[in-house]
């Protein structure tokens, strides 16, 4: 049956006679309102993270407008909540820092306020994390409105993409292929317009991930930030919205183990984001739902590649969208995905792919045509990650899916940049290059380090991939044979702490195996004099973060954040 105006959350803040009630209803009538704007209303807030410094929600601020208009038009009262912005592109050390505080931003902006609905307006890699993980937390109807990705970029004729031929064009500048000038004309021509990268970064990879889970509206983030179906997408999940507080269509209704397994599934499909692991353990377990790394192993085993989108393939965001999107990758996907699975709709995942199917068979593949024959992600283990580290094999070069060389150390990221470019450094295409102490502690927060550069002297002689290996992440944007999140990191004392120059690392993508070829007994000799370094933060925020945060294989939340007795409700008073 569907809820009665009295059994809305709100009505405790707005709709009983008292005292503390007028003064609310006061002061919304301070604003300008009528009391028969809110009355007996669904109280919609609205978490907005656009900011003057995020350009990948620089249309967030009439995206609310449009959002506001739709709940108005379903008979429901917006309230937009400014929330954190996490700006990929500028805050540092990384916006991993600070996902679990936009999400427990979220959780208590929907738990002491009078909010019935949640709309979640993100897309910038975390702020998709972060948003729902808050959601699920209050468990209250919430709907997620993907900012979209930016058009194409362009230089002399030429299709760009962000990050992965940022990436690209630097080494051939660095190697002397491209001149200065060159560099500034793909500077002021690889991002275009709003919106998130349009490769398969990691924003564009949660968004669709958020989808399949049944968060947003079906297509909804496939849809180019600049094209006018975006707006009306915007429009439709307000209305939405207002539907599913009537409803009580809740998140613990819609994310349940299937529902996780659907997100897993596209994500390998995509070819995402190595982050999406980390961001998807961290989700559903905010669920209760216990998620380990060798899930997305098994899902890897069966589900193909079949989104031919840069890194892993050769089109960008916009042709996937006009190859027919999310929706139709899905389609494709099959009995790879549970339809039976409840959506934000209020209908099933299955009834929301009716009719869809793929218009450019090239851009999304059909599965006996795939891209990638299996989904892009591997978990590895060994002696030198006891807990799991991940790598897409999709994105790097086949020679190095199994190899073995000399490691060459680096212990932090300045270090490493320091040197890498000098052409004395003693490094050879069969090194691995280490990365450690840029973990969720040692970073902070894991930095996207992952992909170091080839060294200078490498480049210029024009080898272009080799085998890399740290705590830290890597932006989706980002390829070639890195393997990433080794578990425990370094800086709480994990293997990765006790690797020197020139020991031997074996990596073997087939059999999962990443070793450290060193004695068991020289690796104890060496862990009895290992001295744990000091915390990278003493106060504020950054030490609370390094006491609570969870390791990479855990999904770096925060222990006082798992699932456990429910926060009461707030007193009114």
């Amino acid at each position: 049956m569907p809820k009665r105006p009295e059994q809305l959350r709100s009505h405790r803040w707005l709709g009983v006679n008292d005292l503390r009630a007028f003064g609310h209803r006061s002061r919304l009538m301070q604003m300008g309102y009528e009391r028969s704007d809110f009355a007996g209303k669904p109280v919609i807030g609205i978490f907005n993270t656009w900011s003057d410094i995020n350009p990948c929600h620089a249309h967030f601020r009439m995206r609310a407008e449009e959002v506001k208009r739709g709940i108005w038009q379903a008979g429901g009262f917006p309230l937009e909540l400014p929330a954190m912005t996490l700006s990929e592109p500028f805050q540092k050390p990384t916006t991993m820092l600070y996902r679990n505080l936009l999400a427990m931003e979220v959780e208590e902006g929907v738990r002491s306020y009078p909010i019935d609905g949640a709309v979640l307006m993100g897309g910038c890699d975390k702020t998709g994390p972060a948003l729902l993980m808050g959601a699920i937390s209050a468990d209250v109807p919430a709907i997620f409105v993907p900012a979209g990705p930016m058009l194409r970029g362009n230089w002399r004729g030429g299709i760009l993409g962000s990050g992965s031929d940022t990436w690209k064009f630097w080494d051939e500048k660095r190697a002397g292929n491209i001149t200065e000038a060159d560099w500034r004309e793909i500077e002021g021509g690889i991002a275009r317009s709003h919106g998130i990268c349009m490769t398969m970064g990691t924003a564009a990879t949660m968004t669709a991930v958020i989808e399949a889970m049944g968060f947003s509206l079906p297509g909804a983030s496939s849809i180019p930030a600049p094209d006018s179906n975006h707006p009306r997408m915007a429009t439709a999940s307000g209305r939405r919205i207002v539907e599913m507080v009537w409803e009580d269509l809740v998140p613990s209704r819609i994310l349940g183990p299937a529902a996780v397994d659907n997100g897993i599934a596209v994500h390998q499909a995509m070819g995402g984001s190595t982050n999406g692991i980390i961001h998807i353990i961290a989700i559903a377990r905010r669920a209760g739902i216990a998620l380990t790394l060798e899930r997305f192993d098994e899902m890897s085993q069966r589900v193909p590649v079949l989104a031919n989108v840069r890194p892993s393939g050769a089109f960008l965001m916009e042709d996937f969208y006009y190859a027919g999107g999310l929706r139709a990758l899905m389609a494709a996907m099959g009995g790879l995905l549970d339809g039976s699975c409840l959506t934000v709709t209020g209908r099933t995942l299955g009834e929301g792919l009716e009719g869809a199917r793929s218009h450019a068979h090239d851009v999304i593949r059909p599965l006996s045509n795939p891209v990638y024959p299996r989904g892009g992600t591997a978990v590895l283990h060994g002696n030198l990650a006891p807990d799991g580290a991940v790598m897409k094999p999709s994105a790097a070069e086949p020679r190095l899916l199994a190899h073995q060389g000399p490691a060459l150390v680096f212990d932090s990221y300045a270090e490493m940049k320091a040197v890498i470019d000098d052409e004395a450094l003693d490094v050879t295409a069969d090194h691995v290059l280490v990365l450690r102490n840029a973990g969720p502690q040692g970073g902070p927060g894991m930095p996207e380090w992952g992909m170091l550069p080839i060294p200078g002297k490498l480049v210029r002689r024009g080898l272009r991939d080799m085998l890399r290996l740290s705590d830290a992440r890597m932006s989706g944007t980002s390829y070639g044979a890195c393997v990433l999140h080794v578990a425990p990191e370094a800086h709480v004392g994990g293997p990765l702490a006790l690797v020197r120059n020139g020991d031997v690392i074996a990596v073997d993508v087939a059999a999962r195996r990443l070793d450290l070829l060193v004695a068991d007994e020289e690796l104890a000799r060496r862990r009895a004099g290992w001295v744990p370094p000091p915390p990278r933060y003493g106060r504020g925020y950054g030490a609370m973060f390094a006491r609570h945060v969870s390791q990479a294989s855990d999904g770096c939340d925060f222990d006082f954040l798992a699932p456990g007795a429910r926060t009461p409700e707030p007193e009114i008073n």
